[in-house]
């Protein structure tokens, strides 16, 4: 039976390559495919937006504000207004010129209907109408127009109220005047597309969050958002409103005061500049953490992987405090090696640049690449930093022994994580005792389980798959790496196992600190706690330190939680796992009710034998796993900076606002 059915296997493979060979002789003209309009955007959608899951859903909203700031630093705009509507649609409300509305001559349309239908159709690319801008590839709100199931553009202009509404990027109506006003601006709404989007539930925590940055980055700018699907203690929808008077120098002392993180030297140190038409401006300062956080911008728009600007300014702080340490001979009195990374340990900044002619890595702009603006930016915080550490030599002498401390500490840090990465003589391969190895060599079908304590962790040793499960038991709590200086984490033996066990290394290329993970031994690193408090505690302990010194195993979706069941609930010999309290009410209601229904709650994974432990938690056919991802990496350090950082208030703070939503197994 198996031979016949590879047999058809085989010859229905061979009749595929025959169909397939007809069409290719067959190619013509007729193969070729031209998509017109918006076409192209509602067939690969990622290829604009990014992505369709939130956070793309959430870039069609920026896409819409870019417009709106753009009116702003052209100076014909101060307020702006967000609302999230009862259905999840949104509009944007801006007080600016209006989107044009008169007759395209080349198009012989509307030029409204020229912006929201036609890709790279826009003001941007007349530097005339606007000297810089986000919105530099024409495709955003024309973009946000295709992937919309109704869209409204509402124009107030030349004392007229122009409305048109489109269906999937195609106009419904003709650019109708509906009225009178004495009002300037644009009112674009929209809903995402359910045929596009599976989840269109936007969150006002990331609306807001971003409403905030463009307050600090646009000081002077009113902002607003509304949400109508929440009601205040009034009656009111919740609304909130920003408006900046300090701009950066307060947008980087919130970044600390947000994190809990105490200061060093006050008031932050600000420079600004222009050069060749780029305008720059930098704000930042030094507290008592050992981590950098640099938020970058480039005409409002956030670079989450930096780029050209971030590179200057990192040169600057470089280059100027080796200069002063070098010119006062204190890194020779110290006796000690200086790295570029020392003079960033605790350092806070926001770096804002406004260009021209950017030139973004893909329209969703994560990365700046205009290679002059490296110069420019490293002149002008140069010459901010220099005369900053002339007239304040009190505040110099605290960022040198504060770079002097971390040089220190990375020396010590390295030559323990050498310690811990060398192999040992005596063991062979260097691998932890503790470790029960899979006997597959092939990182892509091997995965490894950290168990939390010995008891499971032999438990799970005889109930795994030999082949291509390893476990390596974790007794009791890791160290909170937020809390400790990196070369502390080493001598934790339970982090020296994982180092040991994974495969991978820090190395040191050019001043930075890389994680090498060419030779990581499983592509699969499952966390496995019990379903309680500690396990819980025990699990984030782990996810810090993976946050913190291997990122790269997150970001490349290596990094997975294991989901042990709650409960047992058992009738004769009927019996079922149950996940959660629902899960073990709906198990009751099948048995026929509580008569003869045994319950067990399992508060450790030691309470389950071998059997069960594979059949719930590590079959690969049956177990639940849950993949960590890093959807945003500010609001992630933020979290893991508040929950597991030396400052109580803010997680106090924290634990307060969230108590209500906190769900207790009994």
């Amino acid at each position: 039976m198996g031979f016949f059915c590879i047999f058809v296997a085989m010859e229905k493979n061979n009749q595929n390559e025959e169909e397939q060979a007809a069409k290719n002789t067959n190619y013509s003209a007729d193969n070729i495919t031209a998509l017109e309009g918006l076409e192209a955007v509602r067939l690969r959608p990622g290829m604009y937006i990014g992505s369709t899951d939130e956070k793309g859903l959430h870039h069609l909203v920026y896409e819409v504000l870019d417009n709106s700031i753009d009116e702003h630093m052209a100076g014909f705009c101060s307020h702006i207004q967000l609302t999230i509507n009862e259905d999840n649609s949104i509009s944007v409300t801006d007080n600016g010129r209006g989107i044009p509305t008169g007759m395209h001559q080349k198009l012989q349309k509307s030029a409204l209907e020229v912006v929201m239908t036609v890709l790279h159709a826009g003001g941007k690319f007349d530097k005339q109408t606007y000297q810089v801008s986000g919105g530099l590839h024409g495709v955003g709100v024309s973009c946000v127009n295709a992937l919309s199931m109704h869209l409204k553009a509402e124009v107030h202009r030349e004392g007229k109220i122009f409305v048109q509404e489109y269906s999937e990027g195609i106009p419904q109506t003709t650019v109708d005047i509906t009225g009178d006003t004495d009002k300037t601006g644009t009112t674009i709404t929209f809903l995402p597309d359910e045929k596009i989007f599976s989840d269109r539930v936007y969150s006002y925590e990331t609306l807001s969050k971003r409403m905030r940055e463009l307050s600090y980055l646009n000081k002077g700018l009113n902002l607003s958002i509304t949400d109508k699907r929440q009601i205040d203690e009034n009656g009111a929808f919740f609304t909130e409103t920003f408006l900046s008077e300090g701009g950066l120098l307060e947008f980087v002392e919130h970044i600390d005061q947000q994190l809990g993180r105490e200061v060093l030297v006050r008031p932050p140190v600000h420079v600004a500049g222009e050069q060749d038409n780029v305008i720059v401006e930098v704000a930042f300062q030094y507290n008592k953490s050992y981590r950098e956080n640099i938020r970058s911008y480039v005409n409002n728009i956030s670079t989450i992987e930096g780029g050209t600007h971030v590179n200057g300014f990192r040169r600057a702080i470089t280059h100027v405090l080796k200069k002063y340490g070098d010119a006062k001979d204190l890194f020779t009195k110290a006796k000690v090696k200086i790295s570029s990374e020392d003079f960033r340990e605790g350092l806070s900044a926001v770096v804002s640049v406004k260009v021209p002619d950017p030139q973004f890595k893909g329209q969703t702009k994560g990365e700046l690449g205009n290679s002059e603006v490296t110069s420019i930016v490293s002149a002008c915080v140069r010459n901010g930093l220099e005369i900053f550490l002339e007239e304040n030599p009190a505040a110099a002498k605290l960022l040198m022994d504060k770079v002097i401390l971390a040089a220190k500490a990375r020396s010590a840090a390295s030559k323990a994580r050498e310690m811990v990465q060398r192999k040992n003589v005596l063991t062979g391969s260097g691998l932890p005792g503790k470790l029960a190895d899979c006997s597959s060599k092939d990182p892509d079908m091997s995965e490894i389980y950290l168990v939390e304590g010995d008891s499971a962790g032999g438990t799970a040793k005889q109930g795994r798959d030999r082949e291509f499960q390893a476990i390596l038991p974790l007794r009791g709590k890791i160290l909170n790496v937020e809390k400790a200086q990196e070369y502390r984490i080493y001598e934790n033996e339970e982090i020296k196992n994982m180092f040991t066990a994974l495969g991978v290394r820090i190395e040191e290329k050019e001043g930075e600190r890389i994680l090498n993970i060419e030779k990581l031994r499983y592509h699969k690193i499952i966390i496995m706690c019990d379903a309680d408090v500690d396990g819980s505690h025990i699990v984030t302990l782990i996810l810090t330190f993976f946050f913190r010194y291997m990122r790269p195993l997150i970001e490349n979706g290596y990094i997975y939680i294991a989901a042990p069941p709650l409960y047992q609930v058992k009738k004769g010999k009927r019996a079922v796992y149950c996940w959660s309290d629902d899960d073990r009410d709906q198990a009751i209601v099948a048995f026929g009710g509580d008569s003869g229904v045994s319950i067990q709650r399992y508060k450790g994974l030691g309470e389950m034998n071998a059997e069960q432990l594979w059949e719930t938690t590590m079959d690969p056919k049956s177990r639940t796993l849950r993949q960590a991802t890093i959807e945003d990496f500010d609001t992630a350090d933020q979290v893991f900076t508040m929950l597991m950082g030396d400052e109580v208030p803010p997680r106090r703070a924290f634990i307060e606002a969230n108590a209500k939503y906190a769900k207790l197994n009994i």
